[in-house]
């Protein structure tokens, strides 16, 4: 086992965990917090691919750069989805629903790869669906306005995208991670300049500005540099464990911080998403580890 990669693998979904407590302070919305993230990301890890002279040595396949541009503009709206849903609900309410992506993506395979899915899968999916309907509050339940701007529709959207970025992005293999990464945030770049309000940059304060610069340069380039250099050396079964630090951390912080304090229906609701989550992650890489055994 990589200690090093597993170290790294660790501190970048850690730090990510910070994301929506970063995000509530910037002070701007979530459109121009993107394409912030976009610049950043576009700068550091393109300077990286440079340093390292990876550029030299890339292959460029044109069906894998437009099957990565695709990628780049789910995972764009992504992170504009996602930041929506920290400005109407709760980060732990927001991340939970976030963190359905695994299921979308079984969901996918199963219906456009005709990948088996078991009964189990369906189950877990059932499970995790009945979870969302409880994190989200019943009292938003009542009429369609009330539900409309609970934020669910933005967080479930934020789920679907980063799904189908996963689900695109199993089939690339030919591109860098450094090289895909600049292709998709330069594209970002591109998507949001017209829509960015560029006033909303005036009169932040200091604070605004250090968690703006933060979500930039932390979040997503330094995390996304540990995230790439760690993630190839790692087994399957490693890196999807590894990766609930995130909503772990983003809750802690939530509730630590935040003061959020989630209701007893809540509670069972994020109970059980990341019940149904672990169950079909997991599952498979133990069902194979048996058949072999």
């Amino acid at each position: 086992m990589n200690v090093s990669a597993m170290i790294k693998l660790s501190v970048s979904m850690a730090i990510f965990g910070s994301i929506g407590l970063f995000t509530v302070n910037t002070g701007i919305p979530a459109v121009e917090l993107v394409f912030v993230r976009c610049i950043c990301a576009t700068l550091f890890l393109g300077g990286l691919w440079l340093i390292t002279g990876g550029h030299k040595t890339e292959v460029w396949d044109r069906k894998e750069v437009l099957q990565t541009l695709f990628c780049g503009i789910f995972l764009v709206l992504n992170w504009v989805f996602l930041f929506k849903a920290f400005e109407e609900m709760s980060i732990s309410v927001a991340i939970s629903i976030y963190n359905l992506a695994p299921i979308f993506v079984v969901m996918l395979g199963a219906v456009l790869l005709k990948e088996h899915i078991t009964i189990g899968n369906i189950l877990a999916i059932i499970i995790c669906f009945v979870g969302s309907v409880f994190i989200v509050g019943m009292e938003h339940l009542h009429s369609i306005e009330a539900f409309m701007n609970s934020g669910f529709i933005w967080a479930m959207l934020s789920a679907i995208c980063y799904a189908l970025t996963m689900f695109l992005s199993k089939t690339l293999k030919g591109l860098s991670p450094y090289a895909t990464t600049f292709v998709q945030t330069a594209l970002g770049i591109l998507i949001l300049l017209p829509m960015c309000d560029f006033s909303v940059f005036h009169g932040l304060t200091s604070t605004n500005i250090m968690f703006i610069v933060g979500t930039g340069i932390i979040h997503t380039g330094f995390v996304y540099y540990l995230f790439f250099d760690s993630i190839r050396k790692l087994p399957t079964i490693i890196v999807s464990v590894l990766t609930f630090l995130d909503p772990v951390v983003a809750i802690l912080l939530d509730m630590v911080i935040l003061d959020f304090r989630p209701s007893l229906l809540q509670t069972l609701g994020i109970l059980f998403i990341f019940g149904g989550i672990s169950y079909t992650v997991l599952k498979p890489r133990k069902y194979t580890q048996e058949k072999l055994a």
